[in-house]
């Protein structure tokens, strides 16, 4: 599966791809970059998907986007030195929650190293509770 042929899922909706330089710390012991490492690079997607739809990520705002689940497959190791580009898709809006799914390649390959998804709810950090989408959020969405 190549990137420029995954994510045609047609409840699923590209809004950001961005490109991330690997670190040569992002390594383990095996030379190829340490699994935990991935989620970072999803929620680097995930953290300018937020701002450019206005959701600045800010304890001063009165309601934040949170994750309950996340998940990866590794596909093919990365190695240093690499760029990652990083494709975020998401799906229909619920009520305060959006699906969000990641492909994960390296510039100048079009294979696919890895693929992700995480739920994002918007809570209220007073309360722990759940709370609707912001509307510059869903009309992200949408």
């Amino acid at each position: 599966m190549t990137m420029a042929t995954s994510g045609q899922h047609p409840s699923r909706k590209l809004v950001l791809t961005t490109s991330i330089p690997v670190r040569w710390g992002d390594m383990d012991a095996y030379r190829h970059v340490n699994n935990t490492i991935y989620f970072r690079y999803f929620e680097q997607a995930r953290v300018e998907w937020l701002e450019q739809s206005g959701s600045t990520v800010s304890l001063e705002y009165p309601v934040a986007p949170v994750i309950i689940n996340a998940s990866c497959t590794f596909l093919i190791p990365v190695n240093y030195p690499a760029t990652v580009v990083v494709r975020m898709y998401l799906g229909e809006p619920g009520r305060s929650s959006v699906m969000t799914w990641y492909e994960l390649g390296v510039e100048g390959d079009d294979r696919l190293f890895a693929e992700g998804a995480a739920k994002v709810v918007w809570m209220d950090p007073v309360t722990g509770k759940s709370v609707p989408l912001p509307d510059d959020v869903r009309a992200g969405v949408s």
